[in-house]
Formats: structure tokens, sequence, C-alpha cells
């Protein structure tokens, strides 16, 4: 008498590298996302990208000699995570991100919030960040609450399905659409 045992296949999503820049677009276009984790890069030609390096390099000059510009990964749930934190002060456990504008806000807060949970995935609780807008003279600080850290994991999971779907999400048709690298290639009509 043979037995036939039903043959599991499980289907395991991978991603290479997961990273902030994923959660900042997971937040602001799920399109955007799917476009970028394919390896459709835009940034190379937006004048805005561009700024946001320059004000990165010349804003807080200062800060090369006191503080290191950190990577940090770790591994949740099989994924490889991955963060480029600007500016980490270890004797006061504070990130220090700095930002060209907040019309992003929401997505600056929750990149943010994936460095300090990084930080956490790794042993290193109580950090605190701090978003700077040089331009605009603001700061605003961000702290990773425990809803936080089930919406980062829940987020992770997501992620990783919508970059491994086969179509790309439709475009979301929102005002900052026109500011976006991306912007051409969603909108271009033949």
């Amino acid at each position: 008498m043979a037995f036939w045992l039903p043959v599991l296949i499980l289907y395991t999503i991978e991603i290479m590298n997961l990273t902030a820049t994923h959660i900042n677009y997971y937040i602001i276009c799920h399109r955007k996302l799917w476009l970028f984790a394919n390896g459709i890069n835009m940034e190379h030609t937006s004048d805005m990208v561009y700024d946001g390096k320059l004000l990165h390099e010349t804003s807080y000059p200062q800060r090369n000699d006191k503080y290191n510009e950190i990577d940090i990964s770790a591994s949740y749930e099989g994924i490889s995570l991955f963060g480029k934190i600007d500016f980490y002060d270890a004797k006061n456990k504070i990130i220090h991100e700095t930002k060209r504008s907040n019309k992003v806000e929401k997505a600056n807060e929750w990149q943010a919030k994936f460095y300090i949970w990084l930080l956490a995935l790794n042993g290193i609780e109580d950090v605190t960040a701090i978003l700077e807008y040089p331009t605009m003279r603001e700061r605003t600080t961000v702290h990773l609450q425990e809803p936080d850290r089930v919406f980062l994991g829940e987020a992770i999971r997501t992620i990783a399905s919508l970059v491994s779907a086969e179509r790309c999400p439709a475009r979301i048709n929102s005002p900052i659409c026109k500011s976006c690298s991306y912007y051409e290639l969603c909108y271009v009509e033949e």
C-alpha cells in the first residue's frame, strides 16, 4: 500500500535588502514602492533628491567630527532589514535625520521609527530621533511606541507582498505626485 502525501509548496518572499526607503515609499505611495523595489530608480533624475543630498552634506558640517553616520541591519521574520542613519549620538541615544521639507512628514517619521526599531532589534533601547528641517528651521522629535512596533512588523510583511506582486499598483493621483521623481513615468500618456 503506497501513501501519497500532499506536497506543500511554501512561497517565500525574498527581499534582499528592505530599507528605510521602502518604509518611506510604503507610506507615501505603493506604486513608487513597487517601482523602486523592482529596480526602476528615478531618484537620479530628480533635482529635489539632489537638493536633499546637498542639504544633508552641508547643513551641519560640525557633526562630521562629533557624530557618526551608521549602517545598521537586523533580520525580522526572515527578511533582512537595513538602514543608514544620518547621524547617531550614541552617548545620548539620539538619531538625527536631516530632511528637505516636512511635506511628507508622516513618511519621514515612520522612516525614523524604522531606524529606532532597527536599533531596538539590535538591543539598543530608549532611542529618540530628531527630524531636522534646516531650511524651515524646524525640528520634530520622534519616539517609538509599542503600537509602532506592531505597525512596522505588519508593514514589513505588506511591503514584502507588495513588491513581489507581478503588477504595479495604480497611481494615486495625489498632489504629492507632482514633486515625485517618478512623476513623468507615472503620468506619461502615449
